[in-house]
């Protein structure tokens, strides 16, 4: 199990250009559907996870699923696999990048890049969407989140921490319901 995280974090960190929301689609691919280590709703609760967590979401997301399949050594394996990669190429540009940031060519391969990423987005965006049941009765809450930060100015902490204490209310209210 350590090897086959070490292993699936490695490709997802190898293979992902564009970082966080863009490596959903292949963590869900290796996670979900490949390795079968989670299912849709154990992943979307990791990512939920991962994000609320300070830090790199790839990093975050190695950690709870490495964590949850295999302790704490699971937790390195993955973590290692993930920034392996990443941490030779960061070094390799920043030893170079005096050479090529101005090359006409390097600008272009990167604006070519950036469609795909964007694209790789609205997908998981979409992806999570159904896989969190989001529908007519609750899609207004992430619009009303954007309208408050976009059109009043307010601060996404803000809205995130009033967001996250309605839940928890709403949460609670909602097991007295139940009789839980």
């Amino acid at each position: 199990m350590i090897g086959q995280l070490f292993v699936s974090f490695f490709k997802i960190g190898t293979f992902t250009i564009g970082g966080g929301y863009a490596m959903i689609p292949l963590m869900e691919r290796e996670i979900v559907e490949r390795r079968r280590w989670l299912n849709d709703e154990a992943f979307a609760d990791q990512m939920a996870l991962a994000q609320a967590m300070p830090g790199v979401f790839a990093v975050n997301m190695a950690t709870s699923v490495g964590y949850r399949m295999a302790g704490w050594r699971g937790a390195v394996a993955a973590i290692t696999g993930a920034v392996a990669v990443p941490i030779v190429i960061i070094l390799l540009l920043a030893m170079f990048f005096s050479h090529f940031k101005d090359n006409v060519i390097v600008e272009h391969i990167f604006m070519g890049i950036r469609p795909a990423v964007v694209a790789l987005i609205a997908a998981t965006v979409f992806n999570m969407g159904r896989a969190a049941y989001v529908g007519w009765r609750n899609v207004w809450m992430p619009v009303v989140a954007l309208l408050l930060v976009w059109m009043l100015g307010i601060s996404p902490v803000w809205v995130i921490l009033v967001a996250a204490l309605v839940g928890f209310v709403w949460g609670r209210l909602s097991r007295k319901e139940e009789g839980r």
